[in-house]
């Protein structure tokens, strides 16, 4: 029987450098494990959370039928298979991975389900794929929806649009409300950066400070066969420049008081995991790029913390549900339609 009084649990799958996982946290759900396939966020995860179990696997091969009853399973699935940047190749892509996270999940029978990726897959163009995706997680005996929610409303310094799948079960789908966006101002770069521009006397922060007063480009991670530690392409570069900020790299210390005043400045890791969401004391582990693959990749934790605690809410209206009737709805006996299409 669940216990309304007890934290809800999660399951997270390509939990990355842990920016979704902090954000669930926050919102109030303990973590089952953590999943994550790159050795590096592994390393973070386990180091700033070395109670949480980090399993470090490939969830094509995962078997999750011991984490069955487990409140939530949550992840941020690779990008690259609908993303601008890439060549949008969909479920023919190698790195699609929602056919093996309906997997876990027909293992796991969760209360929910939430999934995240780019604008891109919200788009015309796969509108075939988010119908299989759907009809999949309706076979299974949920209710899904999807919203595309900007970091920025959530109180992120960029405005980084993501697409957000909820898939509640359907006895207790009518709970669900997706939350607002908050009614403060935008935090803006220079807000967030301030602070660590100023660290080592630069006197040029003060008109870096009034370029920097908007909303910075989406930071652009990267995958594990491309990218660096760039800020994005050629054009995000140009919108980092608008505001002071060299995109081509990162830095290892803020601008000292030698630099010239008109200088535009690389981001720090510190920094992008700023405009990221992350606080300061969320320790990365790995080189440059790869840690700068975690942060660029992250949900923000403010917004997963906004979409778990609309979920938690749904789960605290609902009455308690025997597990063994969390199990009468039994997977899908034919394969997914994600590999049918």
């Amino acid at each position: 029987m669940h216990n309304p009084h007890e934290r809800p649990t999660v399951l997270e799958i390509c939990a990355g450098g842990g920016g979704q996982a902090l954000g669930l946290e926050r919102a109030g759900f303990r973590h089952v494990a953590a999943l994550e396939i790159d050795p590096d966020a592994c390393t973070t995860l386990k180091r700033n959370r070395p109670e949480w179990e980090v399993l470090e696997t490939d969830i094509h091969t995962f078997d999750a039928a011991r984490f069955e009853g487990c409140d939530l399973v949550a992840g941020g699935v690779p990008c690259p298979p609908f993303s601008i940047a890439g060549k949008q190749l969909g479920d023919l892509d190698e790195r699609d991975l929602f056919p093996a996270a309906l997997r876990i999940v027909s293992q796991v029978h969760p209360r929910a389900v939430m999934l995240e990726n780019v604008r891109g897959l919200s788009t015309d163009r796969f509108a075939g794929y988010r119908s299989n995706l759907f009809a999949d997680l309706r076979e299974l005996g949920y209710r899904p929806q999807g919203l595309l929610l900007n970091a920025s409303d959530f109180g992120v310094p960029q405005l980084r649009p993501r697409y957000v799948i909820v898939a509640i079960r359907e006895e207790i789908a009518g709970h669900f409300e997706w939350p607002e966006p908050l009614a403060a101002p935008n935090v803006t770069v220079a807000e967030a950066l301030f602070d660590l521009m100023s660290a080592r006397g630069w006197p040029g922060v003060c008109a870096w400070q009034r370029k920097a007063d908007r909303i910075a480009p989406t930071l652009v991670g990267g995958s594990r066969k491309h990218g660096g530690p760039d800020l994005g392409p050629t054009r995000a570069r140009a919108q980092w420049a608008e505001i002071g900020v060299d995109g081509l790299g990162l830095t290892a210390e803020a601008p000292g008081e030698g630099d010239p005043i008109d200088k535009h400045p690389k981001l720090t890791l510190r920094m992008a995991a700023r405009l990221q969401g992350f606080p300061d004391d969320w320790l990365f582990h790995g080189g440059k790029t790869t840690v700068y693959r975690q942060i660029g990749n992250a949900f923000p934790p403010p917004v997963a913390e906004a979409v778990g605690s609309a979920i938690a809410r749904a789960f605290a209206s609902d009455p308690p549900v025997s597990r063994r009737q969390l199990v009468l709805l039994e997977p899908p006996q034919n394969a997914s339609r994600l590999r049918r299409a």
